[in-house]
């Protein structure tokens, strides 16, 4: 906790005029018990009526400028912890950004999510109580025992006697509590991963009528949470009537022992009046110091949470500053292998080829002989585990993952769009592209039939995750978004399968006007996408098998025979 709130000292002139409030709040509500004590002793007692309304006019301005502080502080205390939760929230964001896909893997993508949030949130609850009551607690706790002392000193003795009662049962109660708040955010990474699952999924769930099934298992999820939820609630619940039935016995303690100090002499109405206040008001602040040690525990785990995901460390930095170009468009493999972590066996072994401007390389294998993986290694979405990797003649180590990846551009294997308009999506490869560019981008896709089909053409807003368009225009879009950006490199990962033969053949001549002067990566399950490529790269168990044209392997390559007779026939091969 200490730790995150060092990100806290942006706002330590804020946090100076809140403390600067909160005493006087406190100052306020102590001298108030004092007034009225004047009040019944030289005003009630005696008759004094003129008295009495100078007092009560007195306690009038006090109580006013006091409730005026406490708003203030209220403010400004949100103000700050708000503040606080937004810089938090981007320097999480920022820092996540920054992590390969193997690191966002070993947290979670759903306990990402909760830290974000949840966390962050219960962090910032507890700074506005801490801002509140952190600093008033301790005021009021120590006024509170001055002026009870000042008023008399032998029967603050009977307060002397509970605080040690008190304390104990908060300490006990922290140590049943404080395990189960780090179980409750579990059970809510838990609860959220079933619930991300469920959302993202629902298309499969519904075609294989899993609905029942998946309810059961959101019903435990969700169970689990409550019953922890309950258990901390339990614990927690035991505080409160602690707290004030010792508070209601020490008030009778102070009446009882107060009125037989009235009656030997020792102590008037009035201040035994004012010493009842003063006792609930140290009460209170021991009881505003419990609710601390209830939120403070919880928002320690979030933070702990928290504190984890900015002080992990990318598993390859962005080391690297911009180098020149040696050979434009140019993608080297050289020695390349990658495992990825605790796997047993590698999922690449010794890689190696050169793809030159101008040129189609296409990469064709079965499933899981590691098609994609390669691929991704370009991007840095992994990181090499042997060998070496040039972009444009340069080690994309020397260089940072920003200049790599803008000589590049890529269409995953699972299409991907983001909400807002047809055009936004296309832009979203090249932020300043102008319309024309997007439309001739849309062009070379074989996009843009459906596109002006459409009611508003490219400003037709598509929906989250493009649930209102095909798969087969989800790709097309998705290509556009690859040529607007006019890289150096260009990277098809299996982006044809959803695509007619027709379609795809099209798309096919319309690229290679287009990728002339850049190099062109094809991953593709079908014998059709890939024979017309300058090379064929066969891989099988993360090997390669055979590299030539697509003639050249019909004759000499047993591997890459077997696919071809997979799919097409002897006639169509040739």
């Amino acid at each position: 906790m200490v730790k995150l709130l060092k990100h806290f000292t942006a706002y330590k002139w804020l946090v100076m005029i809140i403390l600067m409030l909160v005493f006087v709040q406190s100052m306020a509500d102590l001298f108030l018990p004092t007034l009225m004590a004047d009040i019944i002793d030289k005003g009630v007692v005696i008759g004094d009526i003129p008295y009495i309304w100078k007092i009560g006019g007195i306690m009038l301005l006090v109580a006013a400028f006091g409730a005026i502080a406490s708003v203030a502080a209220s403010y400004y205390s949100s103000k700050a912890a708000m503040g606080f939760g937004r810089d938090i929230r981007r320097k999480v964001f920022q820092h996540v950004e920054s992590f390969s896909i193997q690191d966002a893997e070993r947290i979670g993508t759903a306990s990402l999510i909760t830290r974000t949030t949840n966390d962050i949130t219960q962090v910032q609850q507890v700074i506005v109580m801490m801002l509140r009551m952190v600093a008033s607690a301790p005021i009021m706790f120590v006024g509170g025992l001055i002026m009870a002392v000042s008023k008399d000193a032998k029967l603050s003795l009977i307060i002397v006697a509970t605080i040690p009662v008190l304390a104990a049962s908060v300490l006990l109660i922290l140590y049943k509590g404080v395990p189960l708040f780090k179980l409750v955010q579990k059970r809510l990474d838990r609860l959220n991963l079933v619930m991300r699952e469920n959302l993202t999924g629902i298309r499969v769930i519904r075609a294989f009528n899993r609905e029942k099934q998946e309810q059961v298992r959101l019903q435990k999820a969700n169970k689990d949470l409550t019953d922890v939820s309950i258990k901390v609630n339990k614990v927690m619940a035991i505080l409160m009537p602690v707290m004030m039935l010792v508070m209601n016995l020490t008030v009778v303690g102070v009446i009882w022992f107060g009125g037989i100090r009235i009656d030997n002499g020792g102590m008037q109405i009035g201040d035994l009046m004012a010493f009842i206040q003063y006792v609930m008001q140290i009460m209170f602040a021991l009881v505003m110091a419990s609710m601390m040690f209830i939120m403070v525990p919880r928002a320690s785990v979030s933070a702990n949470r928290i504190n984890e995901v900015l002080a992990m460390q990318p598993t390859f930095l962005n080391e690297g500053t911009q180098k020149a170009d040696k050979e434009r468009g140019t993608l080297e493999y050289d020695n390349v292998s990658f495992s990825y972590p605790g796997a047993e066996e590698p999922a690449l072994s010794d890689i190696s080829f050169t793809a030159k401007s101008g040129e189609v390389t296409a990469i064709i294998g079965g499933t899981g002989s590691g098609k994609t993986t390669l691929i991704n290694l370009i991007p840095r979405f992994y990181d090499v585990t042997a060998g070496t990797i040039r972009v444009n003649g340069v080690d994309i180590h020397e260089s940072s993952q920003k200049e790599v990846r803008s000589k590049i551009g890529l269409v995953p294997q699972k299409a991907l769009l983001f909400s807002g308009t047809i055009a936004d999506n296309i832009r979203f490869g090249k932020q300043d592209a102008t319309q024309a560019e997007i439309e001739h981008a849309a062009r070379i896709a074989q996009a843009e039939d459906f596109i002006l089909n459409m009611k508003d053409g490219y400003d037709t807003v598509i929906a989250q995750g493009g649930t209102n368009v095909s798969g087969g225009q989800k790709q097309r879009l998705s290509i556009a978004r690859a040529l607007v950006r006019k890289p150096d490199l260009y990277i098809f990962d299996d982006s044809f399968s959803a695509l007619d033969y027709k379609t795809d053949a099209q798309l096919r001549a319309a690229l290679k006007d287009e990728t002339k002067e850049a190099t062109v990566i094809i991953v593709a399950q079908r014998v059709s996408t890939v024979m017309d490529a300058d090379r064929i790269i066969v891989l099988e168990k993360g090997e390669v098998a055979g590299i030539g044209t697509h003639q050249e392997l019909l004759e000499n390559n047993t591997v890459y025979r077997e696919i071809v007779e997979s799919q097409i026939s002897e006639e169509e091969s040739a």
